[in-house]
């Protein structure tokens, strides 16, 4: 059958369909029309309106998978960050700390006696152990209460500035007079055992912790002193050591003799005391001796420079970690500035002594006597955190008046003078001899 016949059969069918419809009247064919009309208009209104809805609905949806509204919270264990510092931008998803965690509460054989405080302590020292930076460190609330004592200048132990050197724990410097000092530890000393246990593996915390204790009991340390071929072991007696932090004595030839042990939050106060002793004496000279200061507060130090240094000038440069420089100067005060001056320092001279020393050989051009200074060129802050514990975070590191970085090499003495154990033993020291000869060359 062809198209057209097809048409032409199909359109008298349709004929014949219309002559079958029922006959109406004009009134009912009227109403007829307009219930269609409002039919249809009804049937466009509504599927407009689940159009509109769908396409909501969905975009919603959609957004809402791709994008988090900013007050929603993530738990942790399903936080998912970039890891910036890495060349290929890897994730770290921190599900697997709380598999970690999840398996050792389960696991463990001890799991009944794990301390979930202590464990969380012990994952904010593993990840700061991970900066290799041996001076960013977390305290404990027990840990910070010792902490702020020694800077208070009272604690209980033996008396000893320690540090990390070459990944060893080592004397920076055993405070004067303390058990350490008389028992015989010295600057540079290595220790490798606290009584009998090996400390390689341990954290400066943990270490720090076992040499700690109350006064009247005992600690061995196991030590290794350059020069040596063997180690040694040295008993040491704790005791409650009270810190003065700024020594003064008299000289012959109008010679004054000041010593500054460590930086803690009295030092300017004892130091503006000193200064005035110094004064009503009429010294011709002073000389300050910074061996074996560990450091401390720099602040303390700063306002020590003050008085040291005329107004004006740099006594140390910061440099943070995007590189910016901020120099903090002196503000006056500088009542023994025009003064003549030598500075003592060694290897146990640390931080804010060799902050304060290389201020007064750069700004100053003063002699410096004895040995190379430790080395620490970087500035810790001091956070206090919740339930008690802090943190202290290295933020800059420094330097001096002239831009010399010092971290690990530590500042050269303009004379070099050895002290060894032989001048230690026999109450000898050459170090201080020749800086009192140098000073008494000035002043005449």
């Amino acid at each position: 059958m062809t198209e057209e016949n097809f048409s032409n059969n199909q359109e008298e069918k349709n004929k014949e369909t219309e002559n079958r419809k029922p006959d109406l009247s004009d009134i009912e064919q009227e109403n007829l029309e307009k219930n269609r009309k409002l039919f249809k208009k009804y049937v466009i209104f509504f599927a407009v309106i689940i159009l509109v809805v769908s396409s909501f609905y969905f975009g919603y949806n959609r957004g809402r998978g791709s994008v988090t509204p900013p007050s929603s919270n993530i738990p942790l264990d399903q936080s998912v960050l970039t890891n910036k510092n890495s060349p290929t931008n890897d994730q770290v998803d921190f599900s697997l700390f709380w598999k970690v965690w999840d398996l050792l509460k389960e696991k463990h054989v001890d799991k009944d006696k794990l301390n979930a405080q202590q464990l969380v302590y012990g994952a904010i020292n593993g990840m700061l152990a991970a900066t290799n930076d041996p001076y960013t460190e977390f305290f404990d609330p027990e840990q910070n209460k010792e902490f702020s004592q020694d800077i208070g200048g009272s604690f209980e132990g033996i008396g000893a500035e320690l540090g990390v050197k070459d990944k060893i724990l080592t004397v920076i410097a055993p405070l004067d007079g303390s058990p350490a000092q008389k028992a015989g530890l010295r600057s540079g000393d290595k220790i490798l055992k606290v009584n009998g246990q090996s400390i390689s593996n341990m954290s400066i915390d943990q270490a720090v912790n076992l040499i700690r204790g109350p006064k009247g009991s005992k600690v061995t340390l196991t030590i290794f002193r350059e020069g040596d071929q063997n180690t040694q072991d040295i008993a040491i007696t704790r005791d409650t050591i009270e810190v003065k932090s700024v020594n003064l004595s008299f000289k012959d030839n109008g010679i004054a003799y000041l010593q500054i042990t460590q930086f803690s939050s009295n030092t300017s106060q004892e130091f503006d005391d000193a200064m005035n002793q110094i004064i009503a004496h009429q010294s011709k000279g002073i000389i300050l001796d910074l061996r074996d200061d560990p450091g401390g507060l720099l602040d303390q130090a700063v306002d020590v420079a003050d008085r040291l240094i005329s107004k004006g000038q740099i006594v140390v440069t910061e440099k943070d970690s995007a590189g910016k420089e901020d120099s903090t100067y002196t503000t006056g005060g500088d009542k023994l500035s025009s003064l003549p001056l030598v500075v003592l320092i060694n290897q146990g001279s640390a931080s804010a002594s060799e902050i304060l020393s290389g201020a007064l050989k750069d700004d100053r051009n003063i002699t410096l006597v004895g040995q190379t200074s430790f080395g620490k060129g970087c500035v810790q802050e001091f956070l206090d955190l919740p339930g008690g514990s802090s943190v202290k975070i290295t933020v800059a590191n420094w330097l001096t008046p002239h831009g010399d970085y010092i971290m690990n090499k530590g500042i050269t003495p303009t004379i070099k003078v050895d002290m060894t154990a032989d001048d230690t033993k026999n109450n000898k020291d050459p170090q201080l001899d020749k800086a009192m000869q140098v000073l008494e060359s000035q002043i005449k």
